[in-house]
């Protein structure tokens, strides 16, 4: 099964800074014996097929790597135990499942890991990761749909017996390559651009459009962009009632994902100030992913995401008046099917050859060139004071998974609380990731130290913002504890 070429492209961008696994941190209540989750997955690995292919790359890397069955699956490489010193608490655990999160998954295995922290009293810390290759934020999300039960005493499937198929020999893989790139040449259609009428020519303009603004419009330099990533993270995150979404929704207008917006556009507005960046006049480039899953593709792994790139103001506003500001941007967004432009322009665009990026094959290895800039990390230089260089690039991303809205259990156990952890590379310090469960939102903020070394006042502000929003509402907060940070 040849990787897309957009799972391909997550594989291509990864390095030792920069990890393209996306993660998840799962609080339950009790202390979960690691014997009863390693049954589990025994029970149903069945049921997630994916979680027992590894890469074949193609020699040359000629095409895409492979999915082929891992002949020697073990469990025991995926399903993982770490135990905290005496002592520790939810927050170290959280901390802790953070810090095992940063090094790149092993690719002579399957890309994934489920890791069971245990030694927080009356509580249970998960981290499950899984690459971007294989899965994006819904089809993660489905995942647990599999792993986890809605019933505390929903029985045990039966396992199934598993025989991999062989995995091809690289002469093979070589072969099977270049058939499929000559087949591809032979059916390519020059004309294609020209053949979809006037609607099509639209949205690629508007492709064109939303392109030039990077360089006609470029967003603020943030501290959290004056540099080159390393590989450590700190995460800090608040929960809040969905229903406190809605409220404020409903009284002062637009979407649940502008409300979201512009709380966390807000608190990185805020957070600027405080840092004392040049910010009036200046605007904000977020990318926000878009889910473009069709109903028939539903179940399905892999990736099938857009993506939109607001621009909003940098400097503080007052929180009604962001949120305005917000919903006009994003309406804009919508009628000019920005979204739909950008996938038909990356549908349209030549393949990359993969030839080309034949040494993506060493990240991960012992001749990996990245690892070396992961140990000596190059300093994040000081900005001029009144100077401020364009950035022709984005600040950061912000993506929004709907979760499930009920509550989920692992192995009777009941899930409490669950946050998301993004992927950081580039220049690209700060990542947002909004996931919700069980009718509570949960805002994650995760940072490279380096350049991000406050990221609770970050959290801070969020939390700062949506309050004012609620006041603005009129409405009674439904009580949330506090945001915590690792």
């Amino acid at each position: 099964m040849r990787l897309t070429e957009t799972d391909a492209s997550f594989i291509y961008a990864e390095s030792a800074s920069g990890p393209m696994h996306i993660s998840s941190i799962h609080i339950l209540e009790g202390e979960l014996a690691y014997t009863r989750v390693l049954e589990r997955f025994r029970a149903r690995v069945h049921l997630m097929p994916a979680y027992r292919r590894r890469l074949a790359p193609v020699p040359l890397n000629l095409a895409h790597p492979e999915w082929v069955d891992d002949v020697d699956f073990d469990l025991t490489n995926h399903v993982l135990h770490h135990v905290l010193p005496a002592g520790s608490t939810l927050e170290d655990g959280i901390a802790a499942a953070v810090t095992l999160n940063e090094p790149l998954l092993d690719r002579s295995r399957p890309l994934w890991k489920f890791v069971l922290i245990e030694g927080v009293p009356g509580h249970t810390v998960i981290l499950q990761a899984t690459h971007h290759a294989m899965i994006d934020g819904a089809s993660g999300i489905e995942l647990t749909t599999i792993l986890y039960d809605l019933d505390p005493k929903a029985p045990e499937p039966l396992p199934a017996p598993w025989t991999p198929a062989p995995t091809p020999d690289a002469l093979s893989r070589m072969g099977q390559a270049v058939r499929e790139q000559v087949s591809a040449w032979r059916d390519q259609d020059p004309l294609r651009l020209f053949r979809g009428g006037p609607k099509q020519m639209a949205l690629l303009a508007k492709a064109t459009e939303v392109c030039a603004r990077f360089v006609l419009q470029p967003a603020v330099l943030a501290p959290f962009n004056a540099g080159l990533v390393g590989p450590k993270r700190h995460m800090s995150w608040m929960r809040c009632a969905f229903s406190d979404l809605r409220d404020v929704r409903r009284a002062l207008g637009g979407t649940i994902n502008d409300v979201v917006l512009t709380v966390v556009s807000e608190a990185v507005a805020r957070y600027l100030a405080g840092k004392d960046v040049t910010s009036a006049n200046q605007y904000l480039r977020i990318m926000c992913p878009v889910n473009v899953r069709t109903e028939d593709q539903q179940g399905a792994l892999g990736n099938q995401v857009s993506a939109i790139f607001p621009r909003v103001p940098a400097w503080p506003m007052d929180t009604v008046e962001r949120l305005r500001t917000v919903i006009q941007t994003m309406d804009q967004i919508k009628d000019g099917e920005e979204a739909q432009s950008i996938t038909l322009m990356r549908e349209s665009l030549p393949q990359l050859p993969p030839v080309g990026l034949a040494a993506s094959q060493l990240v991960g290895s012992r001749y990996d060139p990245t690892a070396l800039a992961a140990r000596v990390m190059l300093p994040v230089l000081p900005t001029p004071p009144g100077f401020r260089a364009p950035n022709p690039g984005i600040n950061f991303v912000c993506t929004n998974v709907p979760g499930v809205q009920v509550p989920q259990y692992l192995c009777g156990h009941r899930q409490l609380d669950m946050m998301g952890v993004l992927v950081l590379t580039g220049n690209l310090g700060l990542g947002i990731t909004v996931l919700s469960y069980n009718r509570q939102l949960y805002f994650t903020f995760l940072g490279e130290p380096r350049l991000l070394p406050e990221v609770d006042e970050l959290c801070a502000h969020a939390q700062d913002a949506f309050n004012e929003l609620t006041r603005a509402a009129g409405i009674t907060r439904t009580q949330s504890p506090p945001s915590e940070s690792a």
